[in-house]
């Protein structure tokens, strides 16, 4: 789907359904494999830990999860970031991800277990990296021992 269309779908219907691009959500999603559904829905609702599909002001279209919401703006970051960007005007913020799809099951954003993951990992951010290195060379071993 061409980015140009994405916020026009938004607009027209109540939900969209989208495969997310690139690893800065990562591990919440995989590019190519996880989907999610979005919701266009009143940027004053902006809540901490809900994940939101924004245009920077570059033009391009992100999907980042809240950090903190202050009088100046919002402020966002990926779950495979720890470099926060904002404030952001709430007049950048299209819709919200209102259910995240893996392997075909989906789940709510209001799901208790993910509330309470997605809270604990903004909590993390810090130390983000220092979790994820071992982990991924965790994986790159697993991968290897299975080729």
């Amino acid at each position: 789907m061409a980015v140009q269309n994405l916020e026009k779908l938004i607009e027209e219907k109540e939900l969209v359904q989208i495969t997310p691009e690139g690893y800065s959500m990562y591990p919440l999603m995989i590019p190519g494999r996880d989907q999610v559904v979005i919701k266009k829905t009143d940027p004053e609702r902006i809540r901490r830990g809900q994940v939101w599909l924004y245009r920077r002001p570059s033009g391009m279209l992100v999907l980042h999860r809240v950090w903190k919401v202050r009088k100046d703006g919002v402020y966002m970051v990926g779950d495979n970031q720890t470099q926060v960007e904002g404030p952001l005007p709430r007049e950048a913020f299209i819709g919200m991800v209102v259910t995240f799809i893996r392997k075909g099951k989906g789940f709510g954003s209001g799901n208790v277990l993910y509330v309470i993951l997605s809270r604990g990992w903004l909590l993390l951010r810090p130390f983000r990296m220092v979790i994820m290195k071992p982990l991924a060379a965790v994986k790159r071993a697993i991968k290897g021992k299975q080729h």
